[in-house]
């Protein structure tokens, strides 16, 4: 007996998902043909956000890098008419240096950022971390600096791309830690970082 198909879920083209996105009320993502919704964000996520745009904000006036909130959309991939391969990406905060280059003539979607920064979700840390830095690390040349920045702990993953093309991983943990981006000329305290969030205190040893 035939097995019947199992039915696959509709992929969409770059420019239907770019055209859903533009009048829709909500942001949402796009993967290889698929369209996901971006989930609300805790408190901690939103004052993670908030510290580390104030910081770069107040670092970078006056010098040619520019930092982006997080409705700024990012291009990661080939781009061919009609393609439904890539990913379109809503980072945390985002850097640009020098002029920007656009997607289209919408200028809503970013191709040449320099630092992108990721405030982890439980439901996001594994993509953060995978196959979002595997793309990223594929077809953005122009991203020097990748930094991942847990929300639990006061701690920061930071990925550099070196004058050799490596990547190098550097692990920040600690409250008296400071986060260097010599690419764009900043020094961010992880205590300014994590103001205002509260910890839970760890566990006791069982006697």
């Amino acid at each position: 007996m035939a097995l019947a198909p199992t039915r696959q879920p509709y992929r969409f083209t770059v420019e239907e998902y770019l055209a859903f996105e533009r009048t829709a009320d909500e942001r949402h993502e796009y993967l290889d043909g698929l369209i996901y919704a971006m989930a609300g964000e805790s408190p901690n996520h939103g004052r993670i956000c908030t510290n580390l745009g104030g910081l770069l904000y107040a670092q970078l006036r006056g010098t040619p890098c520019e930092a982006f909130s997080k409705d700024t959309k990012v291009r990661c991939g080939p781009y061919r008419a009609h393609t439904r391969a890539g990913l379109y990406a809503y980072p945390d905060l985002v850097i640009v240096c020098g002029a920007m280059q656009f997607h289209d003539q919408v200028q809503d979607v970013v191709l040449n950022p320099t630092v992108i920064l990721e405030v982890l979700s439980p439901s996001t840390a594994a993509f953060d971390r995978g196959e979002k830095f595997h793309l990223y690390r594929a077809w953005l040349p122009t991203l020097t600096d990748y930094v991942l920045v847990a929300q639990d702990r006061p701690e920061i993953e930071h990925y550099h791309r070196g004058d050799d093309a490596l990547w190098t991983l550097r692990t920040l943990a600690g409250l008296e830690a400071r986060l260097h981006l010599e690419q764009i000329g900043c020094t961010i305290p992880l205590a300014d970082v994590y103001e205002r969030l509260v910890f839970p205190a760890p566990e006791a040893d069982a006697p």
